[in-house]
This record gives structure tokens, C-alpha cells and sequence, in this order.
């Protein structure tokens, strides 16, 4: 099923990571960038790439981004919506290869391996995700911080894994942690207690902070991957800090 899908992914200033990416997606007849004009050198490096097509536009939301760039295929039924510190497995390239949707399957669900300086972590708290739909099928909505995909028919789960593989200067992460804690605030402010799931509750009441450290590392079994899941709770910690900054006008 290889020649049905095309990827497509986002970028501004991505020169850490978007190497690494493309690299697992050569498989590909083409491969959609859409990028908000970086100032480093992903565009040079996508264009690296013979199967790279690469657009720019000025970013606006997520949910708009992400809707421009599914607009922009105009070549295959079903594409693969990646970040562009995604890294695909062999795996899930052979997986895709061997697939045969079912009838009225529209989209599957990814899951990850989280990876620290490019060390496997054995748990995370990134849940799966929609990365593979057919475009018909398919739009997008702003969600928080971040963008949601609806699709129009059965989701089903990949075998197969993805590796989030983030390798960004920690100045740039915590400068984007700040703006995620200001829009997941705001999406927290206008739900309704009720309607939350249980995540977003303790967030709500502000235990998160406290939660997430025993949860990361015990629950999550990071604490057996040494230095690197030390790092990823810190990370989950900080993150949570933000955002109970943020429900609090003080970030």
C-alpha cells in the first residue's frame, strides 16, 4: 500500500531533527514539507531529498496549517501525517507495505517509542496518535494547543511504532512549552468540569505537578532508563508547572 500514501509534514527551524525523518521516508513517491519560513537550514536540507516537496506558508494555527498541507495532495488517497521529529520504524514501513484496510477503515492510530538524546525510553506518556487516513475522509480542529484530526469512519491501530525522537536545544523546548501552557490553559478555562477526562481534571485542580513525577517514573517504568528518563520526567514536570502557571496569570 506503499504507492497510496502520501506523508506530509510541518516545519519551522526543524535542522535538528528533520535529517532523521526524511531519512525513514525514501519509500515514498513524495513527501509533502509544509514550512512556516524557517530561519535555519531546514529548507536546504529537505531539498536534499528527491522526493521532498516543499511548500511555504505563514503559520497561523495548527489546525489551519495541518489543513493547508492535506490540501496541498493531490496524488494519493491516504497520507501520513507526521511531526517532523517522527522517525518511522522498518517496521511500520513493512507494516504499511502489507496493508489492507478493511471496508470502512479510514484512519489508524500510531504508537511511540520515546527517545532522549536518541536513547529508547520504555514508557511515555504520549498516547497514540492518527497519523495514518484517508484524505477524503478527513479535516482538521484546533484542540488546546495543538491540532485533532476527526476522520469519518472506523480508526484501527498500527502494529508497528514510531520513534519521537525531539532533539531540539532545551531552550527552544522550554520556550515552546510556554506558549503550549497559555492555549492548554485557555482550552481548560472554557470546558466544563464534567466534561473533562481525567487527565485534564487533575490539571484542572492543580495536582498535576505532584502526579506526574511518581506516575513518569514509577508507573511509566522510566526510572530504569537512567539519565535519559530522569530527563524526560523533568521535562513532564516542568511542562505541568507551566500550565498550572498559566491557569494562574503567572506565566
Amino acid at each position: 500500500m506503499l504507492d497510496q500514501i502520501t506523508p506530509l509534514i510541518l516545519t519551522y527551524n526543524e535542522e535538528a531533527n528533520i535529517q532523521r525523518t526524511l531519512s525513514s521516508l525514501t519509500w515514498a513517491h513524495r513527501v509533502i514539507v509544509l514550512d512556516s519560513f524557517s530561519s535555519d537550514s531546514t529548507q536546504e536540507i529537505c531539498t536534499r531529498f528527491d522526493n521532498v516537496e516543499f511548500h511555504q506558508r505563514a503559520f497561523d494555527s495548527h489546525s489551519k496549517q495541518w489543513q493547508h498541507a492535506l490540501d496541498l495532495n493531490k496524488y494519493t488517497p491516504w497520507v501520513l501525517a507526521l511531526d517532523a521529529d517522527y522517525v518511522l520504524s522498518q517496521e511500520l514501513v513493512d507494516e504499511l507495505e502489507q496493508l489492507k484496510p478493511k471496508q470502512g477503515t479510514h484512519g489508524y492510530k500510531t504508537k511511540f517509542v520515546y527517545r532522549i538524546d536518541g536513547i529508547n525510553l520504555r514508557g511515555s506518556l504520549y498516547p497514540p496518535v492518527i497519523t495514518l487516513y484517508k484524505a477524503s475522509k478527513a479535516y482538521y480542529q484546533q484542540d488546546g494547543h495543538t491540532q485533532r484530526i476527526v476522520v469519518d469512519g472506523v480508526i484501527e491501530e498500527l502494529s508497528a511504532k514510531i520513534f519521537h525522537d525531539d532533539r531540539k536545544t532545551m531552550s527552544r523546548w522550554h520556550d515552546s512549552q510556554k506558549k503550549y501552557a497559555l492555549q492548554e490553559a485557555r482550552k481548560l478555562s472554557e470546558t466544563h468540569f464534567s466534561g473533562m477526562g481525567i487527565n485534564d481534571k487533575i490539571r484542572f485542580i492543580g495536582l498535576a505537578p505532584l502526579v506526574v513525577i511518581p506516575y513518569t517514573l514509577i508507573v511509566r517504568g522510566v526510572i530504569f532508563d537512567g539519565l535519559a528518563g530522569l530527563r524526560y520526567t523533568y521535562q513532564r514536570f516542568i511542562a505541568e508547572v507551566y500550565l498550572l502557571r498559566a491557569r494562574l496569570g503567572l506565566l
